[in-house]
């Protein structure tokens, strides 16, 4: 260890005057290291006399300086630790512990002066799409991102935490009335707004927001929370990227869906799944060529419960990949014996949700599903959305070429409904367009949806592409479509979604709802005049 001692004669021109200016005419001084860095000094200073430190004094200061330089080490260690335990290691925020400190001190200050405060329940929406889809680097520093425009949307007396995942916690103090809450809700939904850049990814982000106020609505810190939670999930349930300030009628909707959602976990194991089947029939031919595989409950207390319900909670709970799985082997399986009954050349569709689609296994499954159920690839078509493909076009179309590769064909539903940019359209390999049935629902004769209809017919055409008409429920609508020359159609006119037994049996009898419906149509209405390119 370095030592500075001896007699102020003895040093430069310069530190004599600094010490003469204390009348220090003798000095011993060790410096005090800390973690390899300097950091001051221990010192001994005689201001009568040139005196010469002794052997012994200068071993007292050095354990003097090698202790206080362990006190401060110990000190530095001591608050690495205690950030450690109280803050977010990927964020620097306050982590849930810290959070609920602050919440229950700022609840007896709020119960002392009679004043409100906030709470807010807060997560990201489809951040596991963005984790999945882009890696789990990118998703850590958008994670840091969200961090940092958080605290920049609050007062200096508030605060963020990270509960876990991407949801964060927020408590705003000493507010006036709620509507201070929603406007710093509003004011959080704002600065998501501006586009994320992370490794040359342009992301864009929502947010869904739950506020409860203390005292209204709640006198307790896990009542807050709770409620909070409750206002985040309606924000879901209406679209997200809202906020919603909670309400005593949300806990009984709450409490009937947290129901539905563990109903749903064991729903699997209990066999309480089944797939109806719609046909999908050749308009000129009047022939079956496909079915849709659509999944339902069949809830043991509350009856058939709609996929409209059930869905997005299997989305949030990501049940709906184990779900997806067995759709898929399920329907596979079935064509397969519909094929062997029928001799009929039967193409089956199934659906992909987004967690589905971007899961890094689904090549994988369905590769296991086919070889598992001897299904000949051609005759598997998935069907993705556009709002799907457009979250990252790069990946969807790796993911697409590897399905098509395998011999699968792969449809857009719900055309029209997205995006429908003709950019992505021609970079997505595809082999089939179904055209929305928001859109044959409003087709008549007159009606601009004829001609939307016509153009997505000739895009088919051009790009080689099929076509299929969703939600045929009327004669008229029928008879539009064959004028138009769509080449497929599907909808209750032809025939609903059928449970297997009942789907089986007209497979058998080779009964075609269409040919009766049909030869309604010729005695009931003219050939309508249309000009068809």
């Amino acid at each position: 260890m370095l030592l500075l001692a001896g007699v102020t004669q003895g040093f430069s021109t310069a530190e004599q005057t600094m010490l003469s200016q204390e009348n220090v005419q003798s000095i011993l001084a060790v410096p005090i290291i800390v973690k390899n860095n300097f950091w001051g000094f221990v010192e001994l200073h005689d201001c009568n006399d040139n005196y010469h430190w002794s052997d012994q004094e200068e071993a007292i200061l050095r354990t003097m300086a090698t202790s206080v330089s362990a006190a401060l080490e110990r000190q530095d260690k001591d608050e690495i630790i205690h950030q450690q335990a109280f803050h977010d290691a990927l964020t620097g925020l306050p982590n849930r512990v810290l959070f609920a400190e602050r919440l229950d001190q700022a609840l007896t200050e709020a119960r002392r002066n009679q004043d409100n405060l906030a709470v807010m329940f807060m997560d990201l929406d489809r951040f596991k799409t963005i984790n999945d889809t882009l890696g789990h680097s990118v998703g850590d520093e958008l994670l840091k991102e969200v961090a940092n425009r958080l605290q920049h949307c609050l007062r200096g007396g508030d605060t963020v935490a990270r509960w876990g995942g991407d949801e964060f916690t927020l408590l705003l103090a000493s507010i006036r009335t709620v509507a201070d809450a929603t406007r710093t809700a509003q004011r959080i939904l704002d600065a998501f707004q501006e586009v994320v850049k992370i490794d040359h990814h342009e992301i864009y982000i929502n947010a869904s927001i739950g506020i409860a106020c203390f005292p209204d609505d709640g006198q307790e810190a896990e009542v807050l929370l709770q409620n909070a939670d409750v206002a985040l999930y309606q924000c879901k349930e209406q679209g997200r990227g809202i906020f919603q300030v909670y309400d005593v009628d949300m806990n009984s909707e709450a409490t009937e869906l947290f129901a539905l959602q563990n109903d749903l976990r064991h729903a699997l194991e209990r066999q309480e799944f089944m797939l109806y089947y719609q046909p999908q029939i050749n308009l000129q031919s009047g022939e079956i060529t496909g079915l849709e595989a659509l999944i339902r409950w069949q809830h043991p207390e509350q009856g058939l419960i709609s996929p409209a319900t059930f869905i997005p909670l299997a989305e949030e709970s990501d049940l709906i990949v184990q779900i997806g799985k067995w759709v898929l082997e399920v329907a596979c399986k079935q064509v397969v014996e519909w094929r062997q009954i029928t001799g009929m050349p039967l193409t089956i569709s199934v659906n992909l949700s987004a967690r589905q689609f971007y899961d890094p296994t689904l090549v994988e499954t369905i590769s296991q599903v086919l070889w598992k159920t001897r299904l000949d690839p051609k005759y598997l078509e998935l069907e993705i959305t556009e709002t799907i493909a457009i979250k990252n076009i790069s990946l969807a179309q790796e993911v697409l070429k590897q399905l098509q590769g395998m011999g699968i064909k792969i449809a857009m539903d719900d055309f029209g409904t997205g995006f429908s940019s003709l950019n992505y359209l021609t970079q997505l390999p595809l082999d089939t367009l179904k055209i929305d049935q928001s859109f044959i629902k409003r087709l008549t004769s007159d009606a601009k949806e004829l001609e939307v209809i016509n153009a997505v017919l000739s895009l088919g055409r051009g790009l080689h592409l099929s076509v299929v008409a969703e939600g045929v429920d009327t004669p008229e609508q029928l008879e539009l479509l064959k004028a138009l020359k769509c080449e497929t159609v599907q909808g209750f006119l032809i025939s609903p979604p059928l449970p297997v037994l009942e789907a089986t049996s007209k497979l058998q009898a080779k009964s075609l709802p269409y040919q009766t419906a049909e030869q309604d149509i010729k005695q009931t209405l003219p050939q309508p005049a249309l000009l068809v390119n």
